[in-house]
């Protein structure tokens, strides 16, 4: 009994490649956004409060940074998403950057003052905009999984 294996040409391994290394990226880039409602809601039904650690997706940077840089990799591959996924890189790093900036600066970090006030307002808006940068490169990443299937199905 013979089998037939359908080869695959270049081409067909480069985007199934390609495929692979945006899943593995768009998987690790919502991991931080998961894992923050994830705690959220375990630890709001076990405390009767609402718990919410908003700094969690900015502790979680250098999961989404390997996400995402598995995501430019595949989009430089197949030339799709790439200013999108690095626009929002770029946005992630500045909003990072400026809250950790923000909060040394003020006294936030240390503690030193207390959580209010604008500059508290402040920072907390530069970590509310880190993490909708860090949403869109993963709704960025998404995108460019389901332009490679589309491409695939050609």
């Amino acid at each position: 009994m013979r089998h037939s294996y359908k080869v695959l040409s270049e081409t067909q391994n480069k985007i199934i490649l390609t495929k692979i290394i945006a899943t593995a990226g768009t998987i690790l880039v919502w991991i931080p956004i998961l894992l923050t409602v994830l705690s959220t809601i375990t630890g709001t039904i076990s405390n009767h409060m609402l718990r919410f650690d908003y700094l969690m997706p900015a502790e979680l940077f250098p999961i989404a940074f390997i996400g995402t840089a598995l995501l430019i990799w595949a989009a430089l591959s197949v030339h799709l998403k790439q200013k999108n996924i690095a626009w929002g890189l770029g946005a992630a790093i500045f909003f990072l950057i400026s809250a950790q900036t923000i909060a040394v600066l003020s006294g936030l970090a240390s503690d030193s003052i207390k959580p209010v006030g604008w500059i508290w307002a402040i920072a907390l808006t530069c970590i509310a905009l880190y993490t909708l940068a860090i949403i869109n490169i993963g709704l960025a990443g998404i995108s460019l999984i389901r332009e490679i299937n589309f491409i695939n199905k050609q």
